[in-house]
């Protein structure tokens, strides 16, 4: 289904890429089909050499399930074209993939997930694609970091587990002069919060696992911009067999249809929280981009339309006081995803960056005591009592 720009958010979370199937259904079905056939070598021949739109093999993404959710992403985040991953991990190596061969450069940018450190930091070396990791506070350092075989400049905002601000607009503009393309991550902030394409980015990417998905329930990724962007990639997804099932794109379709609703109850929650935590004793220092506080309130006030339900906090103990304090939350579950209709807590240390190195995470600010929470849709007084009750 065709959009009109003017349509709001929630009218394409609903509508877009959801025409009425042959039978009228009101949703697209799914086709859990690994191949379809024609009724000629002509139609075959017209879609294998790109005359015709058409469905063919399910690992090129010639799924119509497949097309529908991708192009309802793209029209969330206002780009021309999504391709859905099998993970938000595929999605970032095909990317990187796309775009970097042996000999080529990448700029990271503030704190990223700790698989993403170890495919920068471990896994492209290996192919001779080296990265340079700048903090986001030596963001004046990018204009001389960034080399003639920079390709990629890639960064989260906010940042996992820190919830660090950076300012898409400016990193896109040095980036833009220096030739190379401005990658980011929106997961934490959904398109429903933060817009980075329209702020300048060339590409966004997403672990579709988290708030695109919704429910704890699929597993995915995609990424979004300009069709000639995405070209490249493509054929990346299809030779490192990276696609999204048909099954779990279905899945996705149905979460993406309720995530309006469901990211303006996460950023109250979220915003409740963090400004309960911001006032308790044992809290050391609160991270969260909607307090006035935070380093990065201003940046966030103007490139973000709400702040989210991740937050994280330091407390005023080593590791084993704050695994005491985890362990004695009854309505937050410990376990290192996020984004879910019910709240998590992990701690950084044990999960997410856990083989990032001590001195690299002391470099960044994750503390032994630092507690990251994935507020969910229960009534925010309920999870607040969790959290006194465990401090306390």
């Amino acid at each position: 289904m065709t959009t009109s720009r003017t349509q709001g958010f929630s009218t394409k979370c609903i509508h877009a890429g959801e025409p009425l199937d042959a039978n009228g259904g009101i949703h697209p079905p799914l086709y859990n089909h690994s191949t379809f056939g024609f009724r000629s070598t002509k139609d075959v021949l017209d879609v294998v050499e790109g005359r015709a739109q058409g469905n063919l093999y399910t690992r090129y993404g010639l799924n119509p399930t497949i097309r529908s959710v991708e192009e309802k992403i793209a029209a969330l985040e206002g780009g021309e074209l999504a391709w859905v991953f099998s993970s938000g991990m595929a999605a970032e190596s095909a990317t990187f993939l796309a775009y970097c061969k042996a000999g080529d450069h990448i700029v990271c940018i503030g704190d990223v997930y700790g698989g993403t450190f170890e495919l920068l930091g471990k896994n492209l070396p290996a192919v001779g694609i080296t990265t340079t990791f700048l903090l986001g506070s030596e963001l004046d350092r990018l204009p001389d970091v960034i080399t003639p075989k920079t390709r990629v400049v890639f960064f989260e905002t906010p940042t996992n587990p820190n919830m660090e601000v950076l300012d898409i607009e400016r990193i896109a503009k040095v980036t833009r002069t220096k030739g190379a393309l401005t990658v980011v991550d929106n997961t934490f902030a959904t398109p429903m919060n933060q817009s980075p394409l329209q702020l300048g980015a060339d590409l966004v990417i997403h672990s579709t696992t988290k708030y695109m998905g919704g429910h704890s329930d699929l597993t995915g990724g995609a990424v979004i911009g300009k069709k000639e962007l995405l070209g490249p990639i493509w054929g990346w997804r299809k030779n490192l067999g990276q696609m999204m099932a048909p099954d779990v794109a279905f899945l996705l379709a149905r979460s993406l249809r309720t995530l309006a609703v469901r990211v303006r109850a996460h950023n109250v929650t979220g915003q409740f929280i963090a400004e309960r935590l911001a006032k308790h004793p044992r809290v050391k220092r609160a991270n969260y981009p909607g307090l006035p506080n935070f380093a990065g309130h201003e940046i966030a006030k103007r490139q973000m339309s709400g702040f989210g339900g991740m937050v994280s906090f330091v407390l005023d103990g080593d590791a084993a006081a704050t695994a005491a304090v985890v362990d004695r939350l009854r309505l937050f579950t410990i376990a290192p995803s996020l984004g879910g209709v019910e709240s998590l807590v992990t701690q950084p240390i044990t999960t997410t960056h856990h083989d990032v190195s001590k001195e690299d995470r002391a470099r960044r600010g994750i503390d032994d005591g630092m507690v990251r929470l994935s507020c969910g849709l229960e009534d925010a007084e309920d999870l607040w009592a969790d959290l006194e009750a465990a401090l306390g």
